[in-house]
């Protein structure tokens, strides 16, 4: 039992440790992350959430932990290369246009690297025990300095790292079920310019917390080679303590440092996953997200000290629509050793021509992936997965009377161009004697 529980402990703080690098640029709708899984990747995320993704479909359903026996681990690190730029257009201000003119902002979008960790643990016949670090919301975009659109955008940054542990009963062979408890944490960091003007000062807001959420999932089996699992990862409520940090006067704020508070409440998200075998060699693999994005509505940001204590002083307007994500893959077992997969996605952005920023020019956009697992031995097992996502529909950006970001009297209309490949590695090591 001593060598057990300390092959355990070290394994899960390794799975600490390397999941505290993470920072990324969402690619899963507005500033969300779906890179979880590398095998999962592989198959656009179809069938995640029935247990495609191996031991790291918990992280979409607790439940699928009864699918892996014994005391297994998966390390995944996803390579993120995003790429947008943003030109203005007829209708921007020339009033913004002159800084830079017409000029193209150049990629404003920041590689990254996102790691994820899982272990699971079959405690008994009957139950399974599990943790999940992950970072389940990022961003990263800077526009130049001095441009055109300075004053709706410079820096926006946001980071979050999410804790999971899980607990997962098999009731019988048909049926398992799983809940977990989410405890994240949630930086963010926004600044834009406090005028059009070359070299205006900024105005900086940042803020961090700490929320407290679940998760919760079933897998079930209603005929032979059909496994589906439906998965709940529930709303996060981070209340938010930072600074908004003012270069110029704003609205009769004067020059420095203002405390400040936010409530922001982190969508949740339901998923149905399916799996279906055709044969010893072929799978089918399915998978539906709805995220409730439309509960970022506007998000106050109010004085918590001195004579702006409780006032509010700016707001962040999101009216975001929810978000929609649909998959479908193939997996093709070659042989012992090699299993090759691919897979295709459709995303229904939170945002749209109506409520499109530069700090996340988001759209609709289709995912386009392969993937392949390579079985070393008994124990051991690699994977690797690419992806590409391209944007489809009407992706430019229109901050214009009626768009909740507009500045009364500073049009900025421009074109986007955007796309993000993805490369992901992964292992999953199962040990002997569990």
């Amino acid at each position: 039992m001593m060598r057990k529980g300390v092959k355990t402990t070290a394994l899960i703080l390794t799975a600490a440790g390397a999941s505290l690098i993470a920072t990324a640029g969402a690619q899963a709708g507005s500033f969300a992350l779906r890179e979880q899984s590398t095998k999962g990747l592989g198959l656009a995320n179809a069938g995640v959430t029935a247990g495609s993704g191996g031991v790291g479909s918990m992280y979409w359903n607790p439940a699928t932990m009864t699918q892996f026996s014994g005391l297994q681990a998966q390390l995944n690190v996803a390579g993120i290369f995003p790429s947008a730029d943003v030109t203005p257009t007829t209708g921007t201000s020339p009033i913004l246009l002159m800084l830079g003119g017409a000029g193209n902002t150049g990629d404003i979008a920041a590689d990254a690297a996102l790691p994820s960790t899982y272990v699971s643990y079959q405690l008994n016949e009957k139950v399974w025990l599990g943790l999940a670090i992950n970072t389940p919301f990022g961003l990263s975009t800077e526009l130049p300095y001095n441009y055109a659109g300075q004053i709706y955008a410079r820096k926006s940054k946001v980071f979050s790292i999410d804790v999971n542990p899980t607990v997962a009963y098999k009731v019988n062979d048909w049926l398992s079920l799983g809940v977990g408890l989410q405890v994240m944490y949630f930086h963010t960091k926004l600044s834009q310019a406090t005028s059009p003007f070359p070299l205006a000062p900024s105005a900086e807001l940042k803020g961090d917390s700490w929320g407290v959420g679940a998760t919760a999932g079933l897998t079930f089996t209603p005929f032979e080679g059909t496994q589906i699992g439906v998965g709940y990862r529930s709303a996060v409520q981070q209340s938010l303590n930072g600074e908004l940090t003012l270069g110029a006067p704003v609205n009769r704020l004067p020059v420095g440092i203002h405390g400040v508070n936010a409530n922001l409440i982190l969508p949740e998200q339901v998923s149905i996953g399916l799996q279906q075998v055709l044969t010893d060699q072929i799978t089918l693999n399915a998978n539906f997200e709805w995220t409730n994005w439309s509960r970022l509505g506007h998000v106050a940001v109010t004085g918590r000290s001195g004579l702006t204590n409780g006032i509010p002083l700016t707001e962040l307007p999101f009216e975001y629509n929810d978000g929609y994500y649909l998959a479908l893959g193939a997996e093709y077992r070659m042989n012992d050793q090699f299993t090759f997969r691919g897979g295709f996605g459709y995303e229904w952005s939170p945002i749209d021509i109506y409520n499109r920023d530069l700090r996340v020019p988001d759209a609709n956009r289709i995912t386009l992936a392969a993937g392949m697992s390579y079985q070393w031995n008994e124990n051991l097992s690699f994977d690797l997965a690419y992806a590409y996502l391209f944007t489809t529909g009407n992706g430019d950006v229109s901050l214009t009377p009626g768009n909740p970001h507009y500045v009364t009297g500073l049009p900025f209309v421009g074109s986007v161009s955007s796309d993000v490949q993805l490369v992901s590695a992964g292992l999953t090591y199962k040990f002997d004697g569990f």
